[in-house]
């Protein structure tokens, strides 16, 4: 990415460029004039095809075309030593690419042995073969990204479990994210991993021994026995798994405090405890009721359940307004404006957006398809346009983190979709994704059959036969209202 230009001083540098003509430091004259710092670096990234056929670098610009050096008869050196490639030359005569592969190999070569080891040869691959190599080069010359990979070469064994013992970081996840991506190392249920690494900390914040060993077995025998079960672990279970743990042991530490055992817990302690904090404490009945199945607690103690349908809803009329700023302003990207039809057009969660896959989407120069549930809906003009620049340019791409990927919504993490958190902070600024679904779904139940809805948008009919009866209860107060306000006829 070029860097933001300085404003021009035309009375420290009088001269005019003779390509952008603005005033900076004049640093190479070429047939078309002085040119300044910005277009001479501008000169050397620009690659095409010249209009004699090369095919490279184009630095000269002949009939306000881009022109190779034989054409246009600039004199720049932008042939790597190394390689012989025409490219922006970085250090030493040699370009991005050259000076990447080197850096590469002397991190991931065991200094001792003087080989690379075996599992990290298709990760290193990747990284040379970066189409972005000045991003590549200044990701890994960071200090604790270039210890990371150093130690990486001289460890005896490249598994998950040797992972798991380093020192938890975003450098050693994004490197396992590599590790995965490029065939080392076998996938795993991200979230679930995550769970268990989360669980180990929070046992530590459990005061009383006893108690510690009670959340131990719940975490064990509830948590990750019902993640064991589930084909993919989403982030919404592992979120809720994680509240519920931290809402747990709140209550025992609340217990070993005034020196309360579990199995004294009486329904005042539990009143108390609840009355005494956020509302986030009713969800300790799950605890609960594993720990009375357990026989840990011999009381039969009730908590009242949180009411559904208290989360706010998008109006009719929001609604309008925000598909307006998604389809016709250029306040979100592309790829965040396709996402965002998914929620306010179609209802859709931002989990089961997140992971779509180019599987389900179908573009051409007619018509853009998406499959949303079970069937696959053709998106009308101009809902459709966000779609074909996205496959245009599906973005992600210039690294080493997809070098084959099928997400539609490419994330940071190698060979991982964009976190549904993060899509959700991305999108905050022109509407709230769970108030906006809540609104289309209330709004799709006046127009269609609760089957038909529950079958195209993929949501269960109990969940849509909810959502039908608040639409109709409130259709039915309006014009109760609307009776009451024009009075006896």
């Amino acid at each position: 990415m070029a860097r933001p230009r300085k404003a021009e001083d035309p009375a420290r540098w009088p001269e005019p460029c003779g390509r952008c003509g603005q005033h900076h430091q004049t640093v190479a004259r070429w047939p078309d004039g002085g040119v300044c710092t910005y277009c001479y670096q501008q000169a050397k990234r620009t690659r095409g095809r010249c209009a004699c056929g090369h095919d490279g670098v184009l630095p000269g610009v002949v009939d306000e075309q881009p022109a190779c050096r034989r054409c246009s008869g600039v004199v720049l050196n932008i042939d790597c030593r190394q390689c012989g490639a025409e490219d922006e030359l970085y250090d030493g005569g040699r370009c991005w690419g050259c000076v990447l592969g080197v850096t590469v190999d002397r991190l991931l070569t065991n200094p001792t042995t003087g080989v690379m080891a075996e599992e990290l040869v298709p990760m290193a691959a990747a990284l040379k073969a970066m189409k972005r190599s000045n991003s590549g080069l200044t990701w890994i010359r960071q200090k604790h990204v270039t210890e990371f990979l150093q130690d990486l070469a001289i460890a005896p064994l490249i598994t998950h479990e040797a992972l798991d013992a380093l020192p938890k970081s975003h450098t050693r996840d994004f490197v396992r994210g590599l590790l995965v991506e490029h065939g080392t190392l076998p996938r795993r249920d991200i979230y679930r991993a995550r769970y268990e690494e989360w669980a180990k900390e929070a046992l530590e914040r459990v005061r009383d021994p006893e108690n510690r060993d009670v959340i131990r077995r719940y975490i064990r025998w509830h948590h990750l026995r019902r993640m064991n079960q589930m084909e993919t672990v989403s982030q919404g279970t592992f979120l809720r798994s994680k509240q519920t743990v931290t809402v747990a042991i709140e209550l025992v530490n609340w217990l070993t405090d005034r020196a309360i055992e579990l199995g004294e817990l009486e329904q005042e302690h539990l009143d108390a405890w609840i009355n005494d904090g956020t509302t986030t404490r009713l969800l300790s009945d799950r605890f609960l009721g594993w720990a009375i199945k357990a026989r840990l607690v011999h009381t039969e103690l009730k908590v009242r359940r949180h009411r559904r349908g208290t989360s706010a809803r998008m109006s009719a009329l929001d609604q309008d307004r925000a598909v307006e700023r998604v389809v016709h302003t250029q306040e979100l990207t592309r790829r965040d404006r396709a996402a965002a039809i998914l929620v306010l057009v179609f209802g859709q969660q931002i989990e089961d957006v997140v992971a779509l896959t180019w599987d389900a989407v179908k573009v051409s120069d007619e018509i853009v398809t998406v499959r949303v549930g079970k069937i696959d809906i053709a998106l009308p003009d101009p809902l459709d346009q966000p779609w074909r620049e996205l496959a245009a340019n599906p973005g992600n791409d210039l690294t080493a983190s997809h070098p084959n990927s099928n997400w539609v919504f490419r994330g940071y993490s190698p060979g991982r979709h964009v976190d549904p958190g993060h899509l959700r902070g991305r999108l905050k600024d022109v509407f709230s994704t769970r108030a906006a679904r809540l609104g289309t779904l209330h709004e799709l139940t006046k127009l269609a059959p609760v089957a038909i809805i529950a079958d195209a948008l993929g949501y269960s009919p109990a969940t849509i036969e909810r959502h039908a009866i608040d639409s109709a209860t409130a259709y039915a107060s309006y014009i109760a209202a609307v009776r009451d306000d024009a009075g006896p006829r």
